[in-house]
């Protein structure tokens, strides 16, 4: 039997099969609620498990249905590296990239297709996951892209990912899977590691891939994400839990490394997979280190790749992490690893001041004494 566990200070449930967490989440259908304190503390009884089990078991029918996608797919040996957003618009104009001519296109270009451009078994899988659209032409298309970075597959929303909870993985991936490589250093043995504002997931399982025997918690606020993230996590064979929070603060526990690619642009449609919010998009950025980093075991480390507004040749997000981050307590570096990334927003109102976007690296690791 399902149990569902309730933190009254945080109003947190967590379906414990052993993997799921919600942070400010109601009561399941068919379960009652008592309130009860005048304190204000909440307490959850819970008296239908039944129907949260088989809400349950219907979840993971349906992630076992995308890893079966995932499986078909790698015993093919395919393979797609997603490109900007700008550049992928770019090759589907092309007046021969107007359908789909096989399995690249289906699952990686996200182009229209006709059944029988791909393999019957493939397409009975992707039925099967519900991983299909059906055009009024008759035509279909793919729900998810499926990418490789570092020799694994991850699934992520379609082009173009338009939607508010849209899960995306493209170029700022690799390089942030680049540079948790190239900082992780050799962690300890059943080392816990956090990814934090996941998304597909390529950060926190790109670092347990290099590990030995890690724990991965997997967290992020949008529950889509988090199912895709775990999804990718199991194909990599990772012992994982996914918490859906608002913050790293949100997240219970303490943490060998912790990873995290949070949102950095000034979006118009603020759409929270993209939007970093005030300091010309800088401020989730800042505001996610000074939480995560308070989560550092002795020795931890913490991983960000996030891209900072140029204002004046000044870095807005350097400049707030020289006075805010304690170097009493914590060692750290960063670096511009890239010095011009998404140009063409610079064309919208938002970023009327900003000379460039850069694309850096912060590495922080908390002293042991």
């Amino acid at each position: 039997m399902m149990r569902i566990q309730v933190s009254p200070d945080r109003g947190r449930f967590a379906l414990r099969r052993g993997v799921r967490q919600a942070a400010g989440t109601r009561p399941l259908p068919g379960c009652s609620a008592l309130y009860g304190t005048p304190g204000g503390v909440m307490n959850l009884t819970f008296v239908n498990e039944a129907v949260a089990e088989r809400e349950h078991e219907a979840a993971d029918h349906g992630r076992e249905r995308l890893l079966a996608v995932l499986r078909w797919l790698d015993a093919q040996g395919y393979r797609f590296v997603t490109a900007t957003p700008g550049t992928h618009a770019r090759v589907v104009k092309r007046a021969d990239r107007q359908e789909a001519r096989n399995v690249r296109d289906v699952m990686g270009w996200s182009l229209p297709f006709q059944p029988e451009v791909i393999p019957a078994e493939l397409f009975e899988l992707l039925r099967a996951a519900d991983a299909l659209e059906e055009q009024e032409d008759g035509r279909f298309k793919a729900r998810y892209r499926v990418s490789s970075v570092h020799d694994t597959l991850f699934v992520h929303s379609a082009y173009p990912t338009l939607a508010e909870d849209s899960v995306f993985l493209g170029p700022d991936s690799y390089r942030f899977a680049d540079l948790i490589l190239a900082k992780m250093g050799d962690p300890k043995p059943g080392a816990r590691i956090l990814d934090y504002a996941a998304g597909a997931g390529v950060g926190g399982i790109t670092a347990s891939r290099a590990a030995t025997r890690p724990y991965l918690t997997q967290a992020d606020v949008n529950p889509k994400a988090l199912r895709l993230a775990g999804v990718n996590a199991e194909f990599a064979g990772l012992d994982h839990q996914e918490v859906e929070a608002n913050s790293p603060a949100d997240v219970e526990g303490s943490f060998d490394l912790i990873v995290n690619h949070p949102p950095f642009m000034m979006d118009e449609a603020g759409r929270k997979y993209r939007d970093g919010g005030d300091l010309y998009g800088a401020k989730l950025s800042l505001d996610w280190t000074l939480e995560a980093v308070e989560l550092l075991n002795p020795g931890g480390m913490f991983v960000m790749h996030t891209g900072v507004s140029i204002v004046d040749g000044r870095d807005v997000l350097l400049e707030r992490l020289e006075t805010d981050l304690d170097r009493g307590r914590f060692d750290w570096g960063y670096h511009e690893l890239d010095p011009d990334i998404f140009s063409e927003d610079l064309d919208t109102a938002p970023y009327a001041e900003v000379e460039r976007i850069a694309a850096t690296g912060l590495w922080v690791t908390r002293r042991r004494t």
